[in-house]
């Protein structure tokens, strides 16, 4: 199935290798490193050299216990970089944002995807991704990203999962968003324990059956050093385990910080699909 980003199509059917660029001074892996406009272009091309389809521009950390921006730093952080890669790469620039001001601004510079990890659920949200006619990835959370992690409860993961994105699915359709124009994401990390985040991967194609194409992000994340006892910087094997187990069970955007390396393992898994 083809899904037009702001003209540029692209095969949802295959996976795709999504290249995080956080231009915050805060996130989790990458803080303070791409928070200079010209640095932050200038990683955008590498990892366009490097295969990544889609750059996921975002100008505020939603790591567990990040801090909110106000709508105005969080502008002026992502404009000026979401418009130069727009002119200048043959990439999808998606805007990793929750506030319905800076997905109408970021839009109306060339952005083709928005990526919304609270699910489109801040007022104006659902409206302001109708307007733009773009797609949206709707992302599962539990809580905050300033709390979600306190204590996060399911009686099953993957049914609450599955319910939470019916119900953003439909108040998007309700809203102008055209079912063609959703993606999903069961959100891995956010609100969720190891065990939870184990037993939605291992149940990823329960997820098929809502009929979109899933976006999955588990790159460099604390599941993975949960599981290796690694550092943040040290996760690169386990984030290539996690990318290729999802890009086997059918997931269409890989969402990554080490993209050279996880398009070669995308590649590996697409020839042995395409072989059977």
């Amino acid at each position: 199935m083809d899904m037009n980003f702001a003209g540029r199509r692209l095969d949802m059917a295959r996976c795709h290798v999504m290249g995080v660029l956080n231009v915050t001074p805060d996130s989790f892996s990458d803080g303070g490193q791409f928070n200079r406009p010209e640095v932050a272009i200038a990683r955008a091309r590498q990892m366009a050299a490097d295969g990544a389809m889609f750059i996921d521009v975002g100008g505020e950390s939603t790591r567990p216990g990040a801090t909110p921006v106000s709508v105005q730093e969080e502008l002026d952080r992502v404009c000026p970089v979401v418009e130069a890669i727009a002119k200048e790469l043959e990439v999808v620039v998606s805007v990793d944002t929750s506030a319905p001001e800076v997905m109408t601004e970021t839009a109306g510079l060339g952005a083709g995807l928005i990526n919304d990890v609270r699910g489109l659920q801040r007022e104006g949200a659902p409206e302001a991704v109708a307007k733009a006619d773009i797609p949206a990835c709707i992302m599962h959370i539990q809580g905050e990203p300033e709390t979600m992690q306190a204590r996060p409860e399911y009686r099953n993961v993957c049914r609450e999962v599955s319910s939470f994105l019916t119900e953003r699915m439909r108040a998007a359709e309700l809203a102008g968003i055209r079912p063609e124009n959703i993606i999903l994401d069961p959100g891995f990390g956010f609100g969720k324990t190891l065990e939870h985040n184990l037993q939605l991967l291992a149940a990823m194609e329960q997820l098929h059956v809502l009929g979109h194409p899933l976006l999955v992000g588990m790159s460099r994340k604390s599941m993975l050093g949960a599981i290796t006892g690694r550092e943040v910087n040290e996760r690169l094997p386990a984030s290539l385990a996690a990318a290729t187990i999802a890009a086997m069970k059918g997931v269409s955007i890989v969402r990554v910080h080490d993209v050279r390396e996880t398009v070669d393992a995308v590649k590996v898994v697409t020839a042995m699909k395409e072989a059977r």
